[in-house]
């Protein structure tokens, strides 16, 4: 292809453009170009750790698979059949090279300030070349073992866990995306060819590359090695069960290494759309109202920090996604059942009232401060961009939906969202 063949998109409120072409192996790329010195790829997949019961290709049965599956085969990914891994492919570029996995999606990265193309060339040559055997399977789930364990001690992914499984009784988010001991003993290469030639399917990914980068050298990146795929219909079903609206139980608590209680609350939302579209609104609306409701500055957490209740500023959080939708709101406190009773009694109060369009107002010019802080680093721009494309829309949606929403979106969704029996309170108290 030339680069006459690009498609464009830009944002002239923010000076912001981006590149984008459909590659003949089924890959969409996305090029930001950025006058900086530091380039960054992000290559990644459309498959996470909710992933674990799916069909490809309306095949008649759907196919479980063990848990923590995805993180398992995001770590596979650095080896290699030639014996060097990645990282050390990486190292003689000079580029710093990373993974990750969600619930979501999986992520292969490198950030370099010389030897872009011959780094680009490593990351799409080893993520398309998986190489699994019974002694590297079995080598990795000693070294992943050891990561469960560590995570097994670590207080906040207790808690943060702790909360998921209280809310849901089968999505797939309640759990863990490291997966248990148990789980990854079941790992085989058979059942990692199978979810890498479902999920890497080149359909099913997308690459963003961000900096001062030569467009066709990425395009012939691609060409050299970057086979065709053939197109893939992947079914994923993330609950195992009907999920109801209400949350499985309303407290969790464990006792743990912590010197002070903490506490997490809660507000479980099964209401999601099949449209991209209605799914974004959702989610900025969802956004923009927990912080109004529950920010720094709201007279919630004010009022709780003054009078001592909680030791430190409130934390608050939202997730809006295909799979699962909740809010979360976190602290640490002597007394978590005088936050719950007090956030409770709170909600209550403000869905009479309503946010009124003073606060609106301020949290959405906050919200677009932050929003434009994210292009002033290579490397936000494509883990915030690539995760909007794995959600079918991009980061110029994302931010120009911010200017469409309305206060009265706002507080119909307060009146939606918020009820006693959508609430969990997980607690982590110090061991006596």
């Amino acid at each position: 292809m030339t680069v006459n063949e690009l498609k464009v998109r830009e944002n002239k409120r923010l000076g912001e453009k981006y590149y984008y072409f459909k590659h003949q192996s089924g890959l969409a790329v996305y090029i930001f170009p950025k006058d900086l010195t530091t380039a960054y790829a992000l290559f990644g997949t459309k498959y996470g750790s909710v992933d674990n019961f799916f069909r490809a290709d309306k095949e008649s049965e759907f196919i479980k698979v063990p848990d923590g599956i995805a993180h398992f085969l995001e770590h596979k990914m650095f080896e290699n059949e030639d014996g060097e891994d990645l990282f050390a492919k990486f190292a003689r570029t000079g580029a710093s090279a990373n993974a990750y996995t969600s619930f979501m999606h999986t992520m292969y990265l490198f950030s370099c300030t010389e030897n872009f193309k011959e780094s680009l060339e490593i990351l799409l040559r080893g993520v398309t070349s998986p190489y699994f055997t019974d002694e590297n399977v079995a080598k990795e789930q000693g070294i992943i073992g050891q990561e469960i364990r560590m995570y097994e001690d670590n207080v906040h992914n207790a808690l943060f866990f702790g909360m998921l499984k209280a809310m849901y009784a089968s999505n797939n988010a309640r759990t863990e995306i490291v997966g248990t001991i148990k789980s990854i003993s079941q790992i085989t290469p058979e059942i990692l060819y199978k979810c890498y030639d479902t999920f890497y399917n080149l359909n099913n990914m997308a690459l963003c590359v961000c900096g001062n980068i030569d467009v066709d050298d990425v395009i012939s990146v691609c060409d050299d090695i970057l086979k065709a795929a053939p197109s893939v219909d992947i079914e994923s079903i993330w609950s195992q069960s009907e999920e109801s609206e209400e949350v499985v139980s309303d407290r969790f608590t464990r006792k743990m290494q912590v010197s002070k209680p903490i506490f997490s609350i809660g507000v479980k939302d099964i209401r999601i759309s099949e449209s991209a579209a209605e799914r974004l609104k959702k989610r900025v609306v969802v956004e923009t109202l927990t912080e109004c409701l529950f920010g720094q500055s709201s007279p919630f957490s004010v009022s709780l920090y003054e009078e001592g209740i909680i030791r430190n500023p409130l934390s608050s959080y939202s997730e809006h996604n295909r799979a699962f939708s909740f809010i979360e709101l976190s602290g640490e406190s002597e007394n978590p059942e005088e936050v719950f009773t007090r956030f409770k009694a709170y909600v209550e109060e403000m869905k009479k009232t309503g946010i009124d369009s003073e606060t609106f107002t301020r949290v959405l010019r906050s919200a677009y401060g932050a929003l434009i802080g994210i292009f002033d680093s290579v490397g936000s721009i494509a883990n915030e961009f690539l995760s909007f494309i794995m959600e079918d829309y991009d980061i110029f949606d994302y931010i120009e939906m911010f200017e469409k929403i309305t206060l009265e979106d706002v507080n119909i969704a307060l009146n939606e969202l918020f009820d006693e029996k959508y609430y969990t309170l997980a607690t982590i108290f110090p061991k006596e």
